[in-house]
């Protein structure tokens, strides 16, 4: 009887130790108790992980009693490393210290998605928060710079005089990349030459782009990628800033933002006047800053009509004056000898329009609408063009989440009608009109804990040129809590129209209408994969993370501009045009010291006939480096150096290579701020390498812009948070 006891009890205490049990955790914010999606949770001793859900919670189920160390990592937040006791069905609350990163970073808008970057297999990159102002210092007028000195995208300006600039990723021409604001495709068409130029990035709450192809999410455009640009909306406090800053070129910027919520009312205006006197640091008698005269104003409404349902409707306008050319002729010195200019007047105003309404708590219905008025008229001194575009975009989408799966599906119109004015006899107009309609549908789904797929599909019928199909599909590895993979896919297309960067270059003169009988969609296919590792040395004193990225994108019959002796013509190419590359970011950070190393490599060619030459106009390869001193809310000191390599020029010659240095320093106070910027402080300068045009200055012949021109520039000035 005594051994029967003793072996029951024996049995009873084996089965105790092996009983399954289930835990779950509750993670969340230290500071403000808010649950954190997406946090990754693992049990090493065992290789299992999960994730927290949209209201913070995470669990393991079946495990053996006992204790079991267990990791929590989530972005922008200290790991957590800790033991837990597995005794039950318990549910413990954990609460994670912020590393010092907004929050608001990681929440990501461009995918369609409502999860965090995290758990997004379509790779995204951010500008956002504290790195979104300092690039602010530096040019508050327009977001140039804040995109030019990221790893993998080029600015190109396209006119000597006047600075109309287009964006470039991975080596492709500016038409390739989709520029949006909040999701609205507003600055295609006459409007892409301008639009960096006019978008100030006061009112922006982050910057999003996607590199390679995206037409799948958004249309036609984005066989390059896209750059979303998120404007900030009401929050529980008011928000009152003004920034004002003034620069040795001539430049003034007055900008203004205030935004604030009353009840089920919010509301948020920009408004920004921005000028430069003609500026010649060459002494060329040529202007590297046009004169020019802006004023922006951007009001928008929020009305949260009940806890389902959420409508904004906003205005951005902007109305500008911009001439460069000859000084003598700009000063009003319009002599005979002085007679170059180029003038550049526009009108834009476009409407947004947004309704959500959550039909139950995982089903939304979303819809959206803009319309677009730009008002363009170039002028040089002895030729004028001249036009209106109206554009709209209509879409209608619905939603579905859960925890493990999010489905996106909708419809869409958008159209793009250009009326040129004032065409003379004889001439053909350039005048068009595209309407595009679409249906899509996109899949988000958590295989494991450990794998996240992205798939989707559109279907575009373009008038005249027939259907464009667009499947894309995206894979996230989370390898583990450090270490993590991304490769996707997609197909894109382009419409053809008559702004293109080579037409932009020639201010549209004796360029042919593109014909739909003649030319047909450029189509492409794009791939793109990435390795990501972070960690954190001496008790998270230095942190260290590394991006590596490779893509390829194939595009078939690209539109070329070809010279037919008095006029020019777009034609589609018979061959294609491949770009292959890498991109390498690294961050280092130690205390109040973080640098940030990037290296790009991009190879892009034009095969056509059995040959194949360079594309012009791209850096083979590029350095950027970034050196940055924070003291919080007390300092601000940054210093950074970026290499361009050798370009390879439309004229068959290579540009020469550069380096751009700079140099920031702010001084904060709790109410505002005093900065000061030393840009280009090596004073790089393409005219100081070679003249910039051939011919007289009465009628000069612009070669290819592929450095700066407006050389060393210092600027500084006052933020006000109020």
């Amino acid at each position: 009887m005594k051994i029967f006891l003793i072996t029951l009890q024996i049995v009873l205490f084996s089965a105790y130790s092996y009983a399954q049990h289930n835990i779950s955790f509750f993670v969340r914010d230290a500071d403000t108790g808010d649950p954190l999606p997406g946090a990754s949770f693992l049990l090493p001793d065992n290789g299992l992980r999960t994730s927290s859900d949209s209201r913070g919670y995470a669990g393991f189920k079946d495990l053996a009693a006992g204790k079991q160390p267990l990791q929590i990592s989530f972005v922008g937040y200290h790991s957590y490393l800790d033991t837990v006791d597995i005794t039950g069905n318990d549910t413990l609350e954990i609460s994670l210290e912020r590393a010092g990163e907004e929050m608001e970073e990681l929440v990501i808008s461009s995918t369609r998605s409502s999860r965090t970057i995290e758990n997004i297999p379509t790779r995204v990159e951010f500008i956002a928060g504290e790195e979104l102002e300092e690039k602010a210092n530096m040019k508050p007028g327009d977001i140039r710079m804040v995109l030019s000195e990221s790893t993998g995208i080029q600015t190109q300006q396209t006119s000597a005089t006047s600075g109309n600039t287009s964006i470039r990723i991975q080596g492709l021409d500016g038409r390739y990349t989709q520029i949006l604001k909040d999701g609205f495709p507003l600055y295609s068409g006459a409007a892409s030459g301008l639009g960096l130029l006019q978008t100030p990035p006061l009112d922006l709450k982050r910057i999003e782009v996607i590199k390679g192809s995206a037409s799948t999410l958004y249309g036609g455009g984005a066989i390059a990628g896209l750059v979303n640009l998120i404007s900030k909306e009401p929050g529980n406090e008011p928000e009152l800033n003004f920034h004002f800053n003034g620069t040795s070129a001539g430049g003034l910027d007055l900008n203004g933002f205030y935004s604030d919520r009353y009840g089920k009312v919010g509301i948020t205006v920009f408004a920004a006047r921005n000028s430069n006197a003609a500026y010649d640091p060459a002494d060329i008698d040529l202007s590297a800053i046009p004169r020019f005269e802006r004023y922006t104003l951007n009001p928008k409404l929020f009305f949260y009509l009940n806890d389902k349902t959420k409508l904004n409707i906003g205005i951005n306008s902007n109305f500008e004056n911009r001439i460069g050319g000859d000084l003598h002729y700009i000063e009003g010195e319009r002599t005979a000898g002085h007679t170059y200019f180029e003038r550049n007047k526009s009108e834009r105003i476009s409407s947004q329009f947004v309704l959500e309404h959550d039909l139950s708590s995982s089903n939304t219905l979303t819809v959206k609408n803009s319309v677009n008025h730009f008002n363009r008229r170039i002028s040089v001194h002895d030729y004028t063009f001249d036009g209106i575009q109206n554009g709209s975009f209509t879409e209608l989408s619905f939603a579905h989440q859960s925890n493990a799966t999010e489905w996106i599906t909708g419809l869409n119109v958008w159209t793009d009608d250009f009326r040129e004015k004032g065409v003379p006899p004889g001439i053909l107009s350039r005048s068009y009109t595209q309407t595009i309609a679409g249906a899509f549908v996109q899949n988000n789904t958590r295989i494991k804990p450990w794998m996240e797929l992205e798939t989707g599909v559109r279907a575009d019928y373009v008038v005249d040129y027939g259907v464009a199909f667009l499947p894309r599909m995206s894979v996230l590895f989370k390898i583990n809590s450090g270490l993590s993979s991304r490769l996707g896919g997609g197909f894109g297309y382009k419409t053809p129209n008559i702004f293109t960067e080579d037409t932009e270059r020639i201010q549209y003169r004796n360029v042919l209408p593109v014909d739909a009988d003649k030319n047909k969609l450029e189509k492409s296919y794009g791939l793109n994969a990435d390795l990501n590792y972070r960690t954190a040395f001496f008790d998270d004193a230095v942190s260290f993370s590394i991006n590596q990225l490779f893509f390829y994108t194939y595009l078939d019959n690209p539109l070329q501009l070809i010279s037919t002796g008095e006029s020019f013509s777009l034609v589609n190419s018979p061959g294609h045009i491949d770009t292959r590359g890498a991109e390498t970011n690294i961050k280092l950070g130690f205390r109040d010291f973080k640098l940030f190393l990037g290296y790009t490599l991009t190879d892009t060619k034009l095969h056509t006939d059995g040959e194949f030459r360079q594309n012009p106009l791209t850096s083979k390869h590029r350095l950027n480096n970034v050196l940055m001193y924070e003291l919080e809310d007390k300092w601000k000191i940054g210093a950074e150096a970026y290499y361009f390599g050798k370009q390879k020029l439309n004229d068959g010659r290579s540009g020469r290579s550069y380096w751009v240095t700079g140099f920031m320093a702010e001084k904060l106070w709790e109410k505002f701020s005093l900065y000061i910027n030393f840009e280009n402080f090596t004073n790089t300068r393409q005219t100081k390498f070679e003249s910039i045009y051939t011919g007289s200055i009465t009628n000069p012949v612009f070669k290819d812009i592929y450095a700066p021109l407006d050389g060393f520039v210092v600027n500084g000035g006052v933020k006000l948070r109020l």
